[in-house]
């Protein structure tokens, strides 16, 4: 070629317009890195080293679109790399490697997006192109390096003998040809919706004669699909109903459902019928059919259902319609433990006590609510042995005391008598721990406190001591919120009070008590605000100049 003397950016412009597919390419010395400048003003070639055109074409022109075929070749040349060139036929600000991009745009660039563009980082050594600009210069350009790193790990790949491997196969496209081929490869496949659904009435083994873990509800409405659907969202918050409701598993669920409220009577997602009409059946495959439930047996049958429904009014403003959909499962012949309160205590609602057997393990609880923090139970005869086993629960908020008298005739052991009035006080079962929350779960042990059980005697050396008292005080606080407390136990205390045995009588009577108290020890609740900002700043010394 006899243009020497022309600039390197005129004759990477020659190459891309002639028909010849000559490339110019000026090799430096191996220890000096190859630099390119872009000038607006230059004349003199510098040592370079020139990026491959990667799509020659008319800055401004856009690309053809690309034909279907067979992939194109990878790219490896990390000079003809670009991971920032995002704009077709444009030139993207600030990638330095955008082959869109003219030396009047690098002009205006204020840094380089991506510095360095890099290969496969597991091979020995690899190529590594540098971008950078100059803004020190005039106009500013960018400078270009490409530079051979080494890899200092032991275990690098020095070549790479399996050019495949450094892209995808082409994927097969079906047509007429290989279209059977491609089915009995790929084992078919099916459009039913229902394919997710296992179907167990076309299966050759056994049928099953109970419901299990997890298996789908059948139920005799065939336009349903034989399986009873429970609306949830899938991929959106849209509603989607072939959601199928599984055995034994509990569910809730909230989607939005887009309403016409012109079609709104004819929509059969908000028509009763169409979640009441459903006949579960009482095991899988058979003709037994029960009202919509989810009651079940021991055995795995479903017994008993029932269906609750929240009917409301649409306005016409109203275009996406909030639904929420559950399923709970209870076993025949149980009841569910009701709690106390969620999280915190209700008012009137029984304290949940227990016991701890060993350290580490978690809370016993008796299945009676009611019984499981009793005191003494007043009755009208006011006689404790009449009274004796009649307990009535504490309950949250409630401040009682209670009593009875104790008619003692003859000469009875004293000790004897302490153990039966500690006994008749206490109950069979005092327990250890109470629950800080209304809903404070048996294994969560953190969420339970300790009863302090605390005697009180009189200084009276020997004489025999008779309990005659129980004085239980329960401190509580407010918790979370101002515009929701939420009541929590903070500390339980129980005190027996012990007097001296009454002097010996043909009869004697004595007292005894009971009583409960709740302490709110909620610290005053004040509203938090945010600091004022500050501003720290320091004047001039001859800020006040010449006042000061």
């Amino acid at each position: 070629m006899g243009s020497r003397g022309l600039p390197p950016l005129l004759l990477v412009l020659l190459n891309c317009y002639t028909s010849s597919s000559t490339q110019v390419i000026a090799t430096p010395a191996a220890a000096t890195p190859a630099v390119t400048k872009e000038d607006l003003n230059s004349t003199k070639a510098s040592p370079t080293t020139l990026q491959p055109s990667l799509s020659p074409r008319t800055p401004g022109i856009p690309r053809a679109p690309e034909r279907s075929g067979p992939r194109p070749t990878p790219v490896t040349d990390v000079a003809a790399l670009c991971v920032c060139d995002l704009l077709p036929a444009q030139c993207d600000v600030n990638c330095c490697c955008d082959p869109d991009c003219s030396p009047a745009d690098f002009s205006v660039f204020s840094a380089c997006s991506v510095p360095v563009v890099t290969g496969d980082r597991q091979f020995c050594s690899q190529k590594a192109a540098f971008y950078s600009m100059n803004l020190t210069a005039d106009p500013p350009h960018r400078d270009f390096k490409l530079i051979d790193q080494i890899n200092p790990s032991v275990f690098c790949i020095h070549i790479s003998n399996y050019k495949p491997a450094l892209s995808f196969a082409n994927p097969e496209v079906p047509d007429e040809n290989n279209f059977d081929r491609l089915m009995q490869t790929s084992g078919g496949f099916t459009l039913s919706a229902e394919s997710a659904v296992p179907s167990t009435a076309a299966s050759d083994g056994p049928q099953p004669t109970n419901y299990e873990y997890g298996a789908p509800l059948q139920t005799a409405d065939a336009s349903s699909g034989s399986f009873l659907k429970l609306p949830s969202p899938l991929t959106s918050s849209l509603c989607a109903d072939q959601n199928p409701a599984a055995f034994l598993v509990s569910q809730a669920f909230e989607c939005s459902r887009r309403v016409d409220i012109e079609q709104c009577e004819g929509m059969e997602a908000l028509s009763m019928a169409h979640y009441s009409s459903p006949a579960i059946l009482r095991v899988p495959n058979s003709t037994t059919q029960v009202k919509y439930s989810l009651l079940y047996t021991a055995t795995g049958q479903i017994h008993e259902a029932s269906l609750s429904l929240v009917l409301g009014t649409l306005s016409s403003a109203v275009s996406l319609l909030q639904q929420k959909f559950e399923i709970h499962f209870i076993q025949h012949g149980t009841k569910p433990v009701p709690l106390s309160g969620n999280p915190g205590y209700r008012v009137g609602l029984p304290l949940a006590a227990g016991f701890q057997p060993q350290k580490g393990s978690g809370i016993i609880q008796t299945t009676n609510r009611q019984g499981q923090f009793t005191i003494l139970r007043s009755t009208s005869q006011q006689d404790c042995l009449a009274s004796e086993g009649l307990r009535t629960p504490v309950l949250f908020g409630y401040n009682v005391q209670s009593g009875c008298q104790l008619r003692l005739t003859g000469t009875i052991p004293c000790g004897l008598l302490a153990q039966k009035v500690q006994d008749l006080l206490r109950g069979q079962a005092f327990p250890d721990y109470v629950a800080a929350f209304g809903n404070s779960r048996a294994q969560d042990v953190q969420d339970w406190v300790p009863v302090h059980f605390v005697t009180y005697s009189s200084n009276m050396k020997g004489s025999c001591q008779l309990p005659v008292a129980l004085d239980i005080e329960v401190k509580w606080t407010k918790y979370g919120s101002l515009l929701n407390p939420q009541a929590r136990i903070v500390n339980v205390t129980a005190q027996l009070v012990s007097v001296p045995e009454p002097l010996p009588g043909p009869e004697r009577t004595v007292v005894i008590s009971t009583t409960v108290t709740f302490v709110d020890v909620s610290a005053p609740a004040e509203a938090g605000f945010r600091a004022p900002p500050t501003i720290n700043a320091r004047l001039p010394f001859s800020f006040f100049f010449p006042f000061v």
